[in-house]
């Protein structure tokens, strides 16, 4: 990777320190973690105490807010290509590490919105907080009416009132929503839907987690992961008053704001599930090598059908890893607009990769794959709920098919030119 890409020295000594970390500290506490989590309703009042251990000691090690791009006085100075590299090492424990180093979703992308569109004060008020590991966040965007993949389709109003907005709309899917430490939320809604432009009819508001018309209905479920003490939830905003200074960047820039958030989120996504590939291949291939385990004579890895899956995920990983990382390469270079059609390859190929990783993994372990003794089985809820997250499969594939077949024209008109080569070469005799 280092032949490849370029990383600093700095990158490569948070890399060793984030591996010892994750590696001996992460992933041993992962079911202390589970079992502290509360039971019956009290899932969305406690915050499991190992977790803010974790967090402080990331913090002493310099490993905290690692997704800030250099771009970002408040970050670390990484590049999005340094901080992909970090997040691969942070997916082996998807449930914990993240967190451990407040760099987990949705607070990440809510804070490089504070960062990027926030005024001095929404940054003092939330940015600050948020970067301080002290409050959790929520993006509400998602609604349960409406085919939110086409994010036009939003429903959600935000009316302009003297000087307030009042906000009126049914969410679901709402990230972090459960979480008895989440004190704000970025909503997506409609503040101009009569607009000729249906990308400049959305705008994004803040919402304090108190205010008076925000209900939490319910926390949904990921295939029966409820994901406590964050959630997933349904909320309702029921004329929710906020003054007019909680917009941000202006009405009307909603799209803009949503589309400079998710493109690196989609990256880091992407990363996670790569180290989360890794760690999968590693069960795999220990359960797979283990003496104590034979069928017909033979340990499981000595059957030509398991170490072909063995060698097929290992070249499906090292494919994928390269593919994302040339895409934070290029946001890097000409940001995320310019980097569109590489996040559209990741964001379908390594999810995929990743489900089909623990489908073989978990085929290889036989009905001890499917329980809660490994963690295959939220694994898969995870890669399959990633093939929806931020943009459904079929809307990237589509895309990026665009995007190919705008070079029609180019490459018929590259054809014509060599076949007219070819007759004027043909007329001088076959000779140049």
């Amino acid at each position: 990777m280092a032949s490849i890409f370029e990383l600093s020295p700095r990158c490569q000594e948070m890399q060793r320190k984030l591996v010892d970390f994750v590696e001996n500290d992460c992933i041993p506490a992962e079911d202390i973690y589970e079992s502290q989590v509360g039971k019956g309703d009290m899932r969305w009042k406690v915050v499991p105490p190992i977790i803010e251990e974790l967090k402080a000691k990331a913090r002493s090690l310099g490993l905290w807010n690692l997704f800030l791009h250099k771009g970002y006085p408040e970050g670390p100075g990484l590049t999005n290509l340094e901080y992909a590299t970090l997040c691969e090492i942070t997916g082996r424990c998807p449930r914990v590490a993240p967190e451990a180093l407040n760099c987990s979703a949705p607070d990440t992308g809510n804070m490089e919105v504070f960062a990027k569109y926030g005024t001095p004060e929404q940054k003092q008020k939330y940015l600050v907080p948020l970067m301080n590991g002290k409050i959790r966040s929520a993006f509400a965007m998602t609604e349960i009416a409406v085919s939110s993949s086409d994010a036009t389709n939003i429903e959600t109003r935000i009316e302009r009132v003297g000087d307030h907005y009042i906000i009126n709309g049914h969410k679901w899917w709402i990230s972090g929503a459960g979480d008895p430490r989440c004190k704000v939320y970025l909503v997506m809604g409609k503040s101009d839907p009569n607009n000729e432009s249906q990308y400049k009819q959305q705008s994004i508001v803040i919402v304090d987690a108190g205010t008076p018309g925000v209900e939490v209905v319910r926390p949904m479920t990921v295939y029966g992961y409820d994901d406590a003490p964050e959630g997933h939830c349904e909320v309702k905003f029921t004329n929710v008053k906020v003054p007019v200074s909680n917009i941000i960047a202006g009405e009307g820039r909603g799209f803009e704001v949503i589309q400079g958030r998710l493109g690196p989120g989609r990256i880091h996504h992407c990363m996670r599930a790569i180290g989360m590939a890794e760690r999968t291949l590693d069960l795999m291939i220990a359960r797979v090598t283990d003496p104590s385990r034979r069928t017909f004579g033979h340990v499981l890895a000595r059957h030509g059908t398991v170490a072909a899956d063995v060698a097929k995920i290992r070249i499906e990983i090292n494919a994928a890893r390269l593919l994302v990382l040339a895409a934070a390469d290029k946001i890097d270079k000409v940001n995320a607009k310019g980097a569109l059609r590489d996040i559209a390859m990741a964001k379908v190929m390594v999810p995929n990769m990743l489900q089909r990783t623990i489908d073989l993994a978990t085929q290889a372990f036989g009905a001890a794959g499917l329980s809660q003794d490994f963690p295959l089985a939220r694994f898969h809820a995870g890669a399959r709920a990633l093939r929806i997250a931020d943009g459904p499969d079929e809307v990237h594939i589509q895309q990026l098919a665009r995007f190919e077949l705008f070079r029609g024209d180019a490459i018929r008109g590259k054809q014509e030119a060599a076949k007219a080569r070819k007759a004027q070469i043909l007329a001088n005799n076959s000779k140049l």
